[in-house]
């Protein structure tokens, strides 16, 4: 575990004060025996760390846009999805500690518990070197996604909501069809309906993630009608 740290620190280009603060935002609750040891407390921190570093980067970078616009790019930017790329750019799925059980499980759950490791760890580098320790970081993961796509983004449910808006239709209706899988790694299923112009369903690690799924399948079939 120490030389995981170890190269960890590297790769963070931080030099952890407290070595243990960051081993602790290795342990996913699956396999903490109280999760309070876990790093959840820490996800809670980082979640919030990298909003206020990409809120700010944001602001400072599109001075001419407008709420709405920097609101679209914040939320692709510290998106679930987002974060299991920088995850994944850094090889932080070497250093995990959680519990996958059956293949099929460990495929539907590896995303987020990245995602959420990712944020574990911007918690401890706030924690243990400040704001600029953890900014850092930030930027340099984060700066070449802001450069992706200049144009602010949509995620699928702002889209399939502004379709239906623009022809004078009810908002979307979403709905739980069924959650399966153990705590740790669970599996919803939602469904979003439009009335008179269909349904569709989606599955997610989260409600918010099956959600999104339904959205992106609903407006695929709808995006190109007039």
């Amino acid at each position: 575990m120490a030389s995981d740290v170890d190269q960890l620190q590297k790769i963070l280009r931080h030099c952890f004060a407290e070595p243990k603060l960051l081993g602790r935002a290795l342990v996913h609750a699956s396999i903490a025996d109280d999760r309070s040891q876990s790093n959840e407390r820490l996800e809670f921190l980082g979640d919030r760390v990298l909003g206020l570093v990409v809120a700010e980067v944001l602001f400072n970078r599109y001075p001419g846009e407008e709420e709405g616009e920097l609101a679209r790019r914040y939320a692709g930017l510290t998106s679930r999805d987002t974060l299991v790329r920088v995850a994944n750019g850094i090889a932080l799925d070497r250093f995990i500690q959680a519990q996958h059980g059956d293949k099929e499980t460990a495929k539907r759950s590896q995303p987020s518990v990245a995602a959420d490791t990712m944020e574990a760890v911007l918690g401890a580098l706030y924690l243990d070197g400040g704001l600029d320790a953890a900014k850092g970081f930030i930027i340099q993961q984060w700066e070449t996604l802001m450069e992706e796509d200049l144009s602010p983004p949509k995620d699928a449910k702002t889209a399939l909501q502004e379709w239906a808006q623009a022809r004078g239709l009810g908002l979307p209706t979403y709905e739980l069809v069924n959650r399966e899988g153990p705590d740790h790694a669970p599996l919803f299923t939602m469904s979003v309906t439009i009335k008179d112009h269909g349904m569709k369903n989606g599955t997610g690690a989260s409600r918010r993630s099956a959600e999104q799924a339904a959205a992106e399948a609903l407006f695929a079939t709808l995006g190109s009608l007039s």
